[in-house]
């Protein structure tokens, strides 16, 4: 990706389809993920580093995240880039995000309940 990148509206890709069930829109998710500011190329957030999978309820995250997850199945990698609205649209400034900003995930779906 070069920076600045932005999007108009929220994008999916699968990068690699698993074989698993399919994540239902209020799963309990296990995954390991990386979060890239488009408008700077920063990462900002990276499971990978601290090493260890993030486990939480997709009715808990933001709007892209959800997108992103819901309906995949599980051992899947997808790709997101989210328009701010479905991401921070008012900033998350302790992660160096701005109002506008478009981010880009790569998330790793490990497991799914519920």
């Amino acid at each position: 990706m070069t920076a600045p990148f932005s999007v108009t509206q929220t994008q999916v890709q699968t990068l690699h389809a698993g074989d698993g069930p399919v994540v239902p829109g209020t799963a309990k998710v296990s995954v390991c993920y990386m979060g890239v500011n488009g408008r700077d190329g920063s990462v900002f957030d990276n499971s990978y580093e601290r090493g260890a999978p993030e486990q939480f309820p997709l009715t808990g995250v933001v709007t892209g995240f959800q997108k992103a997850i819901a309906g995949q199945k599980v051992g899947s990698t997808v790709a997101v880039a989210m328009t701010s609205a479905d991401g921070y649209a008012d900033g998350q400034p302790a992660a160096g995000i701005e109002p506008g900003d478009t981010l880009i995930f790569a998330i790793k779906i490990l497991d799914a309940a519920g």
